[in-house]
């Protein structure tokens, strides 16, 4: 009996946890909105927008100014004239997650007298381990506010500017226009192209930086009369299949931090104008063995659509229609099965209190299933599915063809994959994904269920 009520006071301790989020998401929410129509008062009439007005000029260094920066103005190469510089530059840094948030928090602290900030997401709890800018407190409030607040307070002479929407081919240009240094911090392949071109166009350096799992990767785009472009590398883009995120792949914080603060230092190089810029060569980091790799990439391609003496592509284009998936980080969800070979969660689970004997695969890697599973699934990674090697293991199964197969993952996107392969096999025995996968599962079924 006290087993039982302590069972219950954790249920309602768990609700009581989620309400109060969902209240302090709210509130930040409005805290937002509360700005951003005081800024559009504040500046009612103005020809430009607020974020657009006219750099300061600064021409010499504030005794705050030698004080807060004394250790990088005794660098030889650096000194005075390079802190000038670096006060008088604008940063843009687009997504501001991973690896956006260290490059904005590194450049500053360095001095940059302008930032401006992109990114159309809220915080999330799933952020923090890696976002390091963002608070618990301010879950629910837009990423770009979330970073500005944090910057603010690390260095309040750094001029900080939110673009909280989404980048896309309609506001890109005025927007890069306004800077000297772009930072892609995205995590999807359409923002890159989109960035790429605009950057070429505008003949803008370009940082760019990615990370997944324990690997990560880094470049410059865009800069120098024989820089290439990201087009120059990779003319054509993957198939949306073959594209991994972190949301997908998982990511070590640590190695997000490590690259964006190298994507600081490859800025501020490009701004100052010392080192070897990484341009024409790619710094590849294996976490796992903590060890560098540099190596060189190809030049500028003499029939580049983009940035060749003649190029095809003269403006911003469609890049969701040219990439084939969306210009963000969500749920990319595939439609690789017609409705006959998936199943609703709901129904599902009105199978399962039925009681009606079938198979349940879980398709998801053995680090995922032992977070949270369903219960009896049976764990068979997807690679496993594609190798054949499960056929033995579920052989009595597979030879009754009235005894129905469900396979499941954490969105819906492996197991539709997982189905394509068994049914190429199997065309008679029945064989279903669930649709929505185990995110599905506890929106419609079980909110007690974990996410991820």
């Amino acid at each position: 009996m006290i087993a039982a009520a302590a069972d219950s006071f954790e249920v309602e301790k768990a609700k009581l946890c989620r309400k109060i989020a969902e209240l302090q998401a709210a509130l930040n929410a409005k805290d937002q909105k509360l700005r951003e129509l005081q800024t559009r008062a504040d500046n009612y009439g103005a020809e430009d927008e607020v974020q657009f007005a006219p750099r300061d000029k600064h021409e010499a260094l504030s005794n705050d100014d030698i004080a807060r920066y004394s250790r990088q103005l005794i660098l030889t190469d650096f000194g005075v004239s390079g802190q000038l510089k670096l006060k008088n530059s604008a940063v843009l840094i687009v997504g501001m997650g991973g690896l956006g948030c260290p490059a904005a928090q590194y450049l500053a602290s360095a001095g940059c007298g302008n930032l401006g900030l992109v990114d159309y997401d809220q915080v999330e709890r799933s952020n923090l381990h890696r976002q390091t800018l963002h608070t618990v407190s301010r879950c629910g409030m837009s990423k770009a506010e979330s970073a500005r607040i944090a910057l603010l307070e690390l260095n309040p002479h750094c001029r900080i500017i939110c673009h909280s929407h989404l980048l896309n081919s309609f506001n890109a240009m005025h927007i890069i226009r306004a800077y000297d240094v772009v930072l892609d911090c995205s995590d999807n392949v359409a923002t890159r192209y989109l960035l790429n071109d605009a950057c070429s166009m505008l003949q803008r350096p370009l940082v760019s930086g990615s990370a997944l799992k324990l690997d990560g990767q880094l470049t410059v785009y865009c800069y120098g009369e024989h820089g290439p472009c990201y087009r120059c590398i990779y003319p054509v883009p993957p198939p949306p299949e073959a594209v991994t995120n972190c949301g997908d792949g998982g990511v070590l914080g640590a190695v997000t931090g490590t690259i964006g603060a190298m994507q600081a230092l490859e800025a501020i190089k490009v701004i100052v104008g010392f080192g070897d810029v990484l341009a024409g060569r790619m710094l590849i980091f294996d976490g796992n063995s903590c060890q560098f790799r540099n190596i060189k990439i190809r030049g500028k391609r003499p029939n580049c659509h983009l940035c060749s003496a003649q190029p095809l592509i003269t403006g911003l284009i469609d890049y969701e229609l040219f990439c084939g998936m969306n210009a963000n980080d969500k749920d990319n969800a595939l439609q690789l099965l017609g409705p006959e070979q998936r199943i609703k969660v709901l129904d599902y689970h009105n199978l399962v209190a039925q009681t009606v004997p079938h198979l349940l695969l879980d398709v998801r890697a053995p680090a995922e299933f032992e977070i949270c599973q369903l219960p009896d699934a049976t764990n068979v990674p997807l690679a496993q599915i594609l190798d054949d090697s499960y056929i033995q293991r579920f052989a009595e199964q597979l030879k009754n063809k009235q005894y129905p197969i469900f396979v499941v993952c954490r969105r819906g996107n492996d197991s539709q994959i997982a189905v394509q392969h068994m049914k190429a096999r199997f065309p008679d025995h029945s064989i279903r994904d669930l649709e929505d996968g185990l995110h599905g599962w506890t929106k419609l079924v079980d909110q007690n269920f974990p996410i991820y």
